[in-house]
């Protein structure tokens, strides 16, 4: 007869996933995980085929599905446009002034620390960024049409260009957390949007 499972995965995943992001995939080992989850080994290699490795990306898809649509807020939205763009950005700089914020995000982290050598964890990251790009894309489309930006701003390539100053952004929060730089940087990204 099977034992019956003493403990919920969707918890082991939640508090594996928060071990991965205070302290990366590499730093955290496998006692870690028991400790944080309090399941033991032999049930995580059960419940996780693959080990710490399974458990991470686990980790990584959780984190996207529960923590990125909060980070993202309103620019989720279909009708988003500038305003949202900018909410976006001075979210993540008061993210990168608080404590828990200071741990930057688990897909940046990931993409810094595994993507190079991660196939599995790179196509989570990218995934990531493609979903990003995509709510940036659709905002300055709507500027656009609204007349809050430039007409001759493209949005396919300025979203690119966002995605990636916000990636650089998270960065420079984790080893600059100055609240005067990291506001420049953002203000220097929308003054070349403006629509004079």
């Amino acid at each position: 007869m099977a034992r019956t499972r003493e403990f919920e995965p969707d918890d082991v995943v939640d508090a594996a996933m928060r071990r991965f992001w205070e302290r990366g995939y590499r730093a955290t080992s496998v006692e870690d995980l028991v400790k944080a989850t309090g399941v033991k080994p032999g049930s995580l290699y059960s419940a996780f085929p693959g080990g710490k490795h399974a458990l991470f990306l686990a980790s990584l898809r959780r984190y996207s599905d529960l923590i990125v649509p909060r980070k993202l807020g309103e620019l989720d939205d279909p009708n988003a446009s500038l305003a949202q763009v900018r909410g976006y950005f001075d979210g993540l700089v008061a993210d990168l002034l608080s404590p828990e914020g200071r741990m930057g995000c688990l897909l940046v982290n990931t993409a810094i620390e595994n993507a190079a050598t991660d196939d599995a964890a790179a196509a989570v990251v990218r995934g990531h960024l493609a979903r990003l790009e995509d709510r940036m894309r659709n905002a300055l489309r709507n500027a656009v049409l609204r007349k809050e930006i430039r007409s001759n701003v493209d949005p396919v390539t300025v979203a690119k260009g966002l995605v990636a100053t916000s990636q650089g952004l998270m960065v420079v929060g984790k080893a600059n957390p100055d609240e005067q730089v990291l506001r420049a940087i953002v203000d220097n990204v929308f003054a070349g949007l403006s629509p004079t």
